[in-house]
């Protein structure tokens, strides 16, 4: 199966530094996938993999974070039944949330974004600081960091599950 997916990867159009950073910045595979393609698909060291995936992880941000705000907008002018609906779940994060993301606000958004598990990173990490209306810029530094300690953990947890399956 390796192979099969090293020799795909290798007939691709693009460069092996790209296929990580776009695999990074998409938001089902973010980190959680990269970092393990990289490693042990392409065979690349720990350290550009975390690089590459890092990088490609915090791409999207600046646009979610800047953008997100003027598409609801624009949203509401010409979409009003998604407006509602973004209204609403919105309003019902807030309700359900406000409460434990306060307590920790930073700390929050840091642990939320490093915790390499489905519906958490840089991605839904970007959306609960629109959410909670957290800054942008503080925002950015915030999740940049969580990135950074996510990209350490999904590091130590491929290397572990790679001494496992070699011991």
């Amino acid at each position: 199966m390796r192979e099969a997916v090293q020799q795909w990867v290798e007939s691709l159009p693009i460069p092996e530094p790209l296929a990580v950073l776009l695999l990074a910045a998409l938001p089902i595979t973010e980190l959680r996938l990269a970092i393990p393609f990289a490693r042990g698909v392409l065979e690349w060291s720990v350290v550009p993999a975390f690089f590459w995936s890092v990088l490609g992880n915090l791409l999207p941000v600046p646009f979610i974070l800047w953008l997100l705000g003027p598409v609801t907008a624009w949203a509401e002018k010409h979409w009003s039944w998604l407006h509602r609906f973004l209204e609403k779940l919105f309003a019902h994060t807030r309700r359900r949330h406000t409460t434990r993301f306060d307590r920790l606000r930073d700390l929050a958004l840091i642990a939320f974004v490093a915790i390499p598990l489905p519906i958490t990173g840089a991605w839904s990490g970007s959306l609960a600081a629109f959410v909670f209306g957290v800054q942008r810029r503080k925002a950015l530094a915030l999740i940049a960091v969580g990135v950074m300690v996510a990209g350490v953990v999904v590091s130590i947890l491929y290397e572990a599950g790679v001494l496992l399956a070699e011991g």
